[in-house]
């Protein structure tokens, strides 16, 4: 496909909407993603996640406007992938192949594809080359995918749950090296997931999805001003209220308020202040959306 021009963004998509039988999977979702963000795509199972990113990947039509490097997915979906790779919690690796056999076929379909580099990447693993992939456990599948897609080059990587079901260890290692091959280039990422914490500290960017409408689009730095915890004891929880907050939690006689767009300095003359969690506001905009 050629160069890419990272001077625009990668993936502009307008007002897309997906229906399936009458019922909207997703409703105007909006958004760019350029070189250097990292968008966390939040939201419960069936929150409209994976619908999204089968329409980025030019698996599904839909209404509005979509275009990855100036392209249509569904029109041009085998140019998109020479720069756009994707990796699911599902193994999609095919199981017959040993690694070599892998990376040899891998070497013969995409004209990006270093096989050098992705052996570097083994070499901080304990695959074999010679192993059957359906020999590896689920961990080191998820190792091995990676470093093909490392391999690549691609601009764009978009992540569908792809740590569900490891464990820590290979949970901490998969996005410190993916963290590594982010900084390496002009380069994009989309992480989907519902473990919100897990992901919040890599994220620039947030879309969360309910019922497949935004109920938060922001970046992470946005939120450190929109959003704010407040504790207060009983004397003040009815003042509190007044103001509206998302959600109310108590403890031990102490409450805890989350507010959105209201001035920090209103809420200092209450209680006492703090930033909260990405997971805060998270649970805070599911609760919102279910009244």
């Amino acid at each position: 496909m050629g160069n890419i021009n990272c001077n625009e963004p990668f993936i502009k998509a307008q007002h897309i909407t997906k229906s399936y039988h009458g019922k909207k999977a997703l409703e105007n979702i909006s958004f760019n993603l350029s070189s250097g963000q990292i968008l966390g795509l939040l939201g419960h199972n069936g929150a409209g996640k994976s619908t999204l990113i089968k329409t980025l990947l030019g698996m599904h039509s839909c209404a509005g406007e979509l275009s990855i490097f100036n392209l249509s997915p569904e029109k041009h979906r085998e140019k998109i992938v020479e720069n756009l790779a994707y990796i699911s919690d599902v193994a999609m690796l095919p199981d017959w192949m040993t690694v070599n056999q892998l990376m040899a076929y891998t070497a013969g379909v995409h004209y990006r594809f270093e096989r050098q580099k992705m052996q570097q990447y083994l070499v901080q693993t304990k695959i074999n080359l010679n192993s059957k992939i359906k020999t590896l456990s689920k961990g080191m599948k998820v190792q091995l995918h990676l470093a093909l897609v490392m391999a690549t080059n691609v601009n764009v990587l978009i992540l569908d749950e792809p740590t569900l079901g490891l464990d820590l260890m290979y949970r901490s290692t998969f996005y410190r090296t993916l963290m590594a091959w982010f900084t390496e280039g002009e380069r994009a990422l989309i992480i989907a997931s519902h473990e919100v914490n897990e992901i919040a500290h890599l994220l620039t960017d947030v879309l969360v999805l309910k019922n497949g409408q935004a109920v938060l689009q922001a970046s992470l730095s946005s939120l450190a001003t929109e959003f704010t915890i407040l504790s207060v004891n009983e004397d003040n929880i009815v003042a509190a209220k007044e103001l509206n907050p998302l959600t109310v939690n108590c403890q031990l006689g102490q409450y805890r308020l989350l507010f959105e767009g209201v001035d920090a300095s209103r809420l200092t003359q209450l209680g006492d202040i703090s930033q909260p969690s990405l997971a805060d506001i998270f649970l805070a905009k599911q609760q919102e959306a279910a009244v």
